[in-house]
């Protein structure tokens, strides 16, 4: 699966939708989307400025990353603001609904011209909105209906870099995947070059068990600044998920109708140390059910570690690159880069 960092385009107030706008079509017409799509894009981009303009009073921002799975080929974009919310979305998606006195065609015009849509919005919260728009939707459709799993990130450089340096490899075979999140040191083009590098050992390398990833990273990127990274093995035939994790990527199994415990999260933990500088001699493969309410969710110190998804309304129905936007909205540092990676089952 191909992975992107996306582009963070600040939305202070409405004057910068024009900007914005513009540069997202460029991208667009970079990767050879036609006029059509781009002007879909055009619109989707447009109106979700005009509702950050409407009713989030400090503005919010716009996410973008291309997304090239091949036939999947096209452009993300999330919209994050931290307004009021809304006490019905799915009302306030229908034509001619509004809170604001205004036509009300906004949300419904974005989602007309998305393949792809999802909103969550709930009052004291805010709002997320994910649209994508794929150069051959029939063809992305078809390619989404196969798979058994549910992947979704958000991954951000530091606020004023061009690079991210964290890291992600994601890799699907049938029913097995396989995933690998990173931070490397510090921030910048040094840390994005031992990601990078960690990335490239995981992609190149047979399927291998959680450690034996590790081990092998470890070996690799010894000249490189080093990283902190986690490797997960999930398993929709066997419903086992196996991991093995170095430093401080924070892991969470989320449960929400069956609790370990009195706790609906079971925290994954890893050993210390720092992957191409010092590992332990011994690493284990840690294992634990897995199942189709449950939801992975893994992130870098770029996020706050006390988030708790309990306190949003019910997300199984979303999808979960709009759960890592959602987090990413609510505890990010912005002042490091931030990688937050949610994992379901279909």
């Amino acid at each position: 699966m191909d992975v992107r960092q996306h582009q963070r385009f600040l939305i202070p107030d409405k004057s910068y939708a024009s900007i914005a706008k513009r540069e997202i079509a460029r991208i667009a017409e970079g990767i050879g989307m036609g006029t059509s799509e781009v002007g879909k894009l055009s619109i989707v981009v447009a109106e979700m400025a005009s509702n950050l303009a409407k009713h989030a009073q400090q503005g919010g921002e716009l996410l973008v990353r291309v997304l090239g799975d091949s036939a999947a080929d096209g452009i993300e974009v999330i919209c994050l603001d931290n307004g009021p919310g809304m006490s019905d979305p799915g009302r306030m998606q229908e034509d001619g609904v509004s809170t604001f006195g205004t036509a009300g065609e906004g949300l419904g015009a974005i989602k007309r011209q998305s393949d792809v849509f999802d909103l969550f919005s709930q009052q004291g919260v805010g709002t997320v909105i994910l649209s994508r728009i794929y150069k051959n939707s029939k063809a992305a459709a078809a390619a989404q209906a196969t798979k058994y799993h549910e992947i979704g990130y958000v991954l951000v450089p530091k606020p004023n870099e061009t690079l991210c340096g964290d890291g992600l490899a994601i890799r699907v075979k049938d029913t097995e995947a396989y995933l690998l999140a990173l931070d490397g040191l510090g921030h910048g083009a040094n840390a994005h070059e031992a990601s990078q590098l960690a990335v490239q050992v995981f992609n190149s390398s047979p399927a291998l068990l959680p450690a034996d990833a590790m081990r092998l990273i470890h070996h690799s990127i010894k000249r490189s600044r080093g990283a902190v990274g986690f490797v997960v093995n999930i398993s929709a035939a066997s419903q086992r998920l196996s991991y093995c994790g170095i430093g401080n990527i924070a892991g969470k199994l989320y449960a929400p109708d069956s609790s370990f415990g009195n706790n609906p999260y079971k925290n994954l933990i890893s050993y210390n140390g720092i992957l191409g500088h010092n590992i332990p001699t011994t690493l284990n493969n840690q294992e634990l059910e897995w199942g189709r309410h449950r939801m992975l969710i893994l992130h870098s110190d770029g996020l706050k570690s006390r988030w708790d998804l309990s306190k949003y309304q019910p997300l199984n129905r979303h999808l979960p690159a709009t759960v890592a936007a959602l987090l990413y909205k609510d505890n990010s540092r912005h002042t490091d880069d931030a990688l937050v990676v949610v994992f379901k089952s279909k």
